[in-house]
């Protein structure tokens, strides 16, 4: 009944709102409706109002953007004779119908959002036998051994879950390579993580070749372990102590059901996040998917799986030959194999793992190249919209996620479009000042409510559009590569756990620089022009104003690309873990509130006897009778005292891989800190706030990039360029790293 509703809800408020915009009104009407529109738009804003009013203000902001639409179409393109402007003002006008019929299907989408039930708790007789599978590829030991250790301690019962280390940086075609630094490396590898594996209690798997990449890997674990379903966390995503309590039973009350996806939660910054300062003050971007659009698709039965932090039914599985791996993003292609076949999927809105985002900006684009061409590979050999067995709204939804990435297309036309008036008199567009207010103005107004509405507590005013330029510019050319050849994209993984120790000008930076140039001059030649030709001031003013927002995110760009000097790699979070310390007689009862492998902050809950110096030497025990580690207590040392009035203490460690499970224990056992602190940033910015930081860094980030970039490149030490991510467990690096980072070529992210 809910989707026979929403079928007709829809299309009558299409019918209707076709019938509307088409009376031949003049434009203080239509003016006069936009602005009632909006009145009634901010009132449900302001009272918060849900419910059937979310089909009323999607509706309500439905008239304003036809009615633009009708406009643009009927009265705004240039005459075909003129082929000069013609041409230009066509492509603009195409792809901006092209953006309202996305927004429509993405309306569709997150119309009416659904929160799942909690799973049912099952008696351990009850509960289905498990394989916790961890793929990867060339992570370092540190990351795995936190992983391996949070997923063997997940509460389940032991006789009926195992958890594999699925090592595809240790194969036979790497071990026996006829490159001798090749082989020598992944033997090596292979060595150090078996004996990891021994320590933690974790079964090692590597198999023949690295074929068809993580799907690959992933099969030949498939077919040679047998539990009824199947985790897959990311080498980098620790799972919480509750993982599989909170999605296994949910498989219980559905057999049709193959996958509970949760959401992918990040406890470091991405480079736009530390570079802009905004971690942790700012929902993080992957939430506005996680959040709102995956709960949306989850109502039609389309919510898919995201290659981590969910769990398979291996029965579906084996009736598609295992994870698909035709594209380089098996995770999306797997699950619309399945829900072509009937299958269907829940997501569970509750983060329940702790990952790590990439850390610098050339490692950010390579992620979002492969993520980009492997949705395009799926619109082009797999495409939705014809795939047997979907229900409408999966094609809709299958159709908004891939057809979503042609963005770089969208942010490159409106970036270029003002450029051609200015600089070239193109006039692509055809209107008056007061038509440019009385539609284009309203139509922007009513975009931007809606999208505070929606997304208003996970994403913050012209933050969108900075993510989409930022990677826009790498992007087009991986897209037209897989429309020329798309099978040729090969799975890159992405860099993480690296460190800077200086703040530096990115690999990838020379096009932002030069298109903020570009802009700089168009701007110059709007002034000029405007001066000069009043005739076409109302024009240019437009022109102007529509490039100076397109110069504000090129400004803010620029602070992107600065990266920042940061120490921190890993895993790191608040936590509250109720802890002893040990210092020879001394015992200090306190709370670690701060975690990560490598150190921990600790408040004390009484004052020692003595006084606690820097670099003392003790051990740490964890308060927990209940607990399951293999340990109870590890070596620390004091790094640093603070002298205010917490009297917080700085603790460092030296972990060797049977110090990870109480490691594991202190940070994962309990996330709960973790989300609550998620909730608190989730604060909707209006429209002027949100401009006034984006001026902010369109001032502030273009004189800091040049600033790095006119400034010596600091000397760096040569045991610092050794000390690459391949440390051995128990011995810590000598030096910070300076950089550990995989760079990501323009040419390898293209391919």
């Amino acid at each position: 009944m809910v989707r026979i509703f929403t079928y007709g809800f829809w299309f009558s408020v299409a019918v209707l709102m076709l019938l509307l915009v088409a009376q031949p009104v003049g434009h203080g009407t239509r003016l006069s409706v936009s602005l009632i529109v909006i009145g009634l738009l901010a009132l449900i804003m302001l009272f918060r109002l849900d419910g059937i009013w979310r089909h009323v203000f999607l509706a309500l902001a439905s008239i304003v953007v036809l009615q633009y639409a009708y406009w643009r179409t009927t009265s705004t393109i240039p005459p075909i004779e003129d082929l000069y402007s013609f041409i230009p003002g066509i492509i603009v006008y195409a792809v901006e119908m092209y953006c309202i019929v996305m927004l429509a299907i993405g309306l569709f989408v997150v119309a009416d959002p659904i929160e799942q039930k909690p799973a049912p708790e099952l008696a351990p007789e009850d509960c289905p036998t498990v394989d916790v599978f961890v793929p990867s590829y060339n992570e370092d030991a540190e990351i795995l051994a936190l992983t391996l250790s949070a997923a063997k301690a997940m509460d389940y019962p032991a006789d009926k879950f195992a958890v594999y280390l699925l090592d595809d940086g240790g194969t036979d075609q790497k071990r026996f390579s006829d490159d001798p630094v090749v082989s020598a490396k992944a033997r090596a590898r292979a060595e150090e993580l078996m004996s990891l594996c021994s320590d933690l209690g974790v079964v090692y798997l590597t198999r023949a070749e690295n074929s068809h990449a993580k799907a690959g890997n992933l099969n030949a674990a498939l077919w040679r372990t047998k539990g009824e379903l199947i985790v897959v966390f990311d080498a980098d995503h620790a799972p919480e102590r509750s993982f599989l309590r909170h999605t296994v039973g949910h498989f219980s009350t559905d057999p049709k059901l193959f996958l509970v996806q949760t959401p992918h939660f990040f406890s470091n910054p991405d480079p736009i996040e530390r570079n802009l300062g905004t971690f942790g003050r700012m929902p993080s971007e992957n939430e506005m998917f996680y959040c709102k659009i995956q709960k949306g698709l989850d109502r039609w039965n389309a919510s898919y799986f995201c290659g981590s932090a969910a769990v398979l039914r291996r029965e579906a599985l084996e009736e598609v030959n295992g994870f698909s791996g035709v594209t380089i993003t098996e995770d999306c292609e797997s699950a619309l194999e399945l829900h072509s076949r009937g299958w269907n999927s829940i997501y569970v809105d509750k983060p329940l793992i702790s990952g790590l985002q990439p850390e610098t900006f050339a490692s950010f684009i390579g992620q979002r190249s492969r993520w980009c061409q492997g949705m395009m590979q799926i619109l082009i050999l797999k495409n939705p919209l014809f795939k047997r067995g979907l229900s409408l709204p999966q094609r809709l939804s299958y159709l908004s996620s891939s057809m979503y990435w042609f963005f770089p297309f969208i942010r490159a036309t409106f970036l270029i479009a003002p450029m051609l008036f200015i600089l070239f008199n193109m006039k692509i567009f055809v209107a008056s000042l007061d038509d440019f207010i009385g539609y284009t103005m309203m139509y922007i107004v009513v975009c931007e409510l809606m999208r505070g509405y929606l997304y208003g507590t996970v994403r913050w005013p012209w933050v969108s559009d900075l993510y989409e330029y930022l990677q826009s510019v790498f992007l087009i050319r991986a897209i037209i590569a897989v429309i020329l050849s798309p099978r040729s994209p090969t799975f890159n993984v992405t860099a993480k756990g690296a460190s800077q120790k200086h703040d530096r000008i990115s690999e990838l930076a020379l096009p932002f620089f030069a298109i903020f140039a570009l802009l700089v001059l168009t701007l110059g030649v709007a002034a000029y022009r405007y001066n000069t030709e009043p005739e076409i001031a109302n024009l240019l003013l437009v022109a102007g104003i529509w490039n100076v927002l397109n110069l504000a995110i090129a400004g803010a760009a620029l602070g992107v690309v600065t990266e920042r000097g940061n120490d921190e790699v890993g895993v790191e979070l608040p936590v509250r873990a109720n802890v002893e310390l040990e210092f020879g007689e001394t015992l200090l009862k306190g709370a670690v509130v701060n975690a990560s492998a490598r150190h921990a902050k600790l408040i004390p809950a009484e004052r020692t006897t003595r006084q606690l110096r820097k670099g003392e030497y003790g051990r740490l025990h964890l308060l927990n009778p209940t607990s399951k580690v293999l340990i109870t207590s590890m070596p620390i040392h004091i790094a640093a005292v603070s002298t205010s009035g917490d009297n917080a203490l700085e603790l460092k460690f030296e972990p060797e891989a049977h110090h990870f499970p109480i490691i594991a224990e202190m940070m994962l056992k309990d996330m709960t800190v973790v989300r609550d602190e998620r909730e608190l940033r989730r604060k909707r910015k209006g429209l002027l706030s949100g401009s006034i930081r984006l001026i902010r860094w369109a001032i502030t980030c273009p004189i800091a990039a040049l600033s790095v970039a006119l400034s010596p490149a600091p000397k760096e030490r040569s045991e610092e360029r050794k000390q690459i991510a391949n440390q051995p467990l128990g011995q810590p690096l000598a030096q910070p790293l300076a950089m550990a980072t995989v760079p990501v070529r323009q040419k390898e992210i293209a391919e």
